[in-house]
């Protein structure tokens, strides 16, 4: 059940109800799971290399048109005249998907019925190539997510739904309160979970643009949804890339870990609360859920730590990392010192550490952001009665423009310390090339892409 944030993140793209991107460790293509929810509204923040373009806030005057330009990302099939074309082509390319579509057992008439009328929504051809100038920082985003009207809503829904939370938790082993923050940051709990039509996009992004393989996966099997009759074509609404529903499912997520929940014969991931936690469950499970553990901890990082420690490669037991200096803040003991994390300095020496377990992996496999992760499991933490975090953020600091970060990568390049092809998109790639030439200067090695890093590269 991938949201748009997780078609990203098995696809690569992430896309959002606004573009906010915290371009900390992520490329904004990359996510492709199309959320539209909140977690949609930062698309690429702070993630890993497979992340996507995040979805543009809706016009009051209706939907903005494609602009006609070039895609940013230079690939052939993004360019203005490619795109005119396989536009042009459209409804032949829909109709020459018949053979695919019989051989998963759709029928003729259902395949006519739903394609029938499709025309292509080139306005995504700019969502898909979107590249931000500026991001929000990892606290800012934080911020926003996790605040006090969401945390009330979901008090709500977690006492609304009580039942049905608890039979999941039970059959499932997955903590009730992840699957209800999963459910208000996707979705700000089913208010915000976007109005595109998916067979729509799907089919758009099929014929045309760069990701034409993956996206006729996800048209094919959009069209499988419908002619079961698990969902109706009109509850099938969501974001551009294709995911919908109040956790943000792309139809491929969908065949994989949908369920129903209630034995009424369909799985109803949008307007079912019983099928969407179950399903949201069976998600996190069959993706390698540890039953009664948490996703991580705050963490105390002493002054003098190696962060290249700080590295996900690089698990060790809570209690080496005790020995290592790390504690929790009020020097809280590690329940089980025999665990396996690894340290995440999301705002580097600055800010405060987080020593991350198994249960964030799996969170990151919905969606391979790490600020959403870190949303997801700070707002089930918080739904259950827990208290902020206790260590200040740098907020002084200033997010880094995305021509800034392109710089940085060329400095980083030319001193022989970035191997890859600047894109202004930080993933670990770059934190890593950025962490040693710290190293290489005597400043603490926490990957962070500050101001001062930058003037640092440029030689001020």
């Amino acid at each position: 059940m991938q949201s748009v944030a997780a078609l990203a993140k098995r696809a690569g793209f992430v896309t959002n109800v606004t573009i906010v991107a915290v371009a900390l460790l992520l490329p904004a293509a990359a996510h492709a799971q199309a959320q539209n929810g909140l977690s949609n509204l930062f698309g690429g923040i702070f993630s890993g290399p497979n992340a996507a373009p995040a979805q543009a806030p809706s016009s009051p005057g209706g939907p903005l048109p494609w602009t006609g330009e070039d895609g940013a990302s230079g690939h052939p099939l993004m360019t203005a005249a490619a795109i005119r074309e396989a536009a042009s082509n459209f409804n032949n390319c829909v109709a020459g998907m018949w053979p695919d579509a019989a051989r998963r057992n759709i029928t003729q008439e259902n395949f006519q019925r739903f394609t029938t009328g499709l025309s292509p929504d080139l306005r995504i051809m700019d969502l898909m190539d979107s590249q931000p100038e500026f991001t929000k920082s990892i606290w800012d985003y934080l911020d926003i997510l996790v605040n006090d009207n969401r945390l009330a809503k979901g008090r709500e829904v977690l006492a609304k739904y009580k039942a049905q939370f608890e039979a999941t938790e039970k059959a499932t082993g997955v903590d009730r309160y992840i699957i209800a923050s999963i459910w208000g940051i996707e979705s700000n709990y089913s208010t915000q979970m976007g109005d595109r039509s998916v067979l729509q996009s799907t089919a758009t992004l099929a014929c045309i643009g760069r990701r034409q393989a993956y996206f006729k996966d996800e048209f094919l099997s959009a069209l499988e949804i419908v002619n079961r009759g698990d969902l109706r074509p009109e509850q099938m609404r969501g974001s551009w890339a294709g995911a919908f529903g109040p956790t943000q499912f792309m139809p491929t997520a969908f065949k994989r870990f949908a369920v129903d929940g209630d034995g009424d014969g369909r799985r109803d991931v949008v307007d079912n609360p019983t099928d969407l936690i179950a399903s949201t469950a069976n998600n996190l499970k069959k993706d390698g859920w540890q039953a009664g553990q948490t996703w991580g901890y705050e963490v105390v990082v002493p002054k003098g730590f190696n962060y290249m420690l700080a590295d996900r490669a690089k698990a060790m037991t809570m209690a080496q990392w005790e020995k290592l200096g790390l504690k929790r803040p009020a020097n809280q003991p590690f329940p089980h010192p025999a665990e396996k994390a690894y340290l995440l300095a999301p705002a580097g020496a600055q800010g405060p550490g987080f020593l991350m377990l198994q249960n964030y992996r799996v969170i990151m496999k919905y969606n391979p952001a790490e600020a959403y992760a870190l949303a997801i499991g700070h707002f089930a933490d918080r739904l259950r009665g827990g208290q902020p975090f206790v260590q200040p953020w740098p907020r002084q600091e200033r997010e880094l423009s995305r021509t800034e970060r392109l710089e940085l990568q060329q400095l980083l390049a030319q001193r022989g310390f970035y191997k890859g092809t600047p894109d202004g998109q930080f993933g670990g790639q770059t934190r890593e090339a950025l962490r040693n030439f710290q190293a290489s200067i005597g400043v603490p090695a926490d990957g962070f892409a500050s101001s001062d890093a930058l003037d640092r590269l440029r030689g001020r």
